[in-house]
């Protein structure tokens, strides 16, 4: 059996949360999580261009062999929605570029896997992280924790049924 390490990813311009979970077989092991931030001080382009470096630090450190991000959700709010867009092409840039194979999941397929329901809210979401993970608390920012819930799902979604 081939230890795997998915680094889940929550793209966004201000907040890209991230997650590193291992799996051997049916267990799963928290390795870390963060928040890459940007300040909207910062020109556009710089805070795309921190973003691209501070992700291929996050693969230097933590040499995953998988990766999951979250698919865009439109919204009525465009600008938002592009920028994270912008986000979401640089951090896909970065891990082609480092050869890690990247699978997307709708928000509501993450939230139905982690919990059972494709409503649950932020905080019941966290809370079946921390549950599934085995955490003393509720991993934070939530874009952190929902990083790791994708994670989670790609772990599940592409587990070997056969075992």
């Amino acid at each position: 059996m081939k230890k795997r390490r998915v680094l889940g990813i929550d793209p966004g311009l201000a907040h890209t949360g991230f997650g590193i979970i291992d799996s051997l077989g049916t267990s799963m092991r928290l390795v870390g999580y963060g928040v890459i931030e940007t300040s909207a001080d910062e020109d556009h382009s710089l805070r795309l261009l921190s973003i691209y470096n501070r992700m291929l630090a996050i693969i230097d450190e933590f040499r995953p062999t998988e990766a999951e991000m979250e698919t865009l959700y439109f919204s009525r709010n465009t600008s938002s929605a592009l920028a994270v867009a912008e986000a979401k092409g640089i951090v896909t840039l970065c891990l082609a570029q480092q050869n890690i194979p990247l699978t997307m999941y709708t928000p509501n397929q993450i939230k139905a896997t982690v919990t059972g329901t494709s409503s649950a809210d932020k905080e019941t979401v966290e809370r079946y992280v921390q549950l599934l993970l085995n955490m003393k608390v509720p991993p934070q920012p939530d874009h952190a924790a929902d990083a790791l819930a994708g994670a989670i799902t790609h772990l599940h979604s592409t587990a070997d049924k056969s075992i």
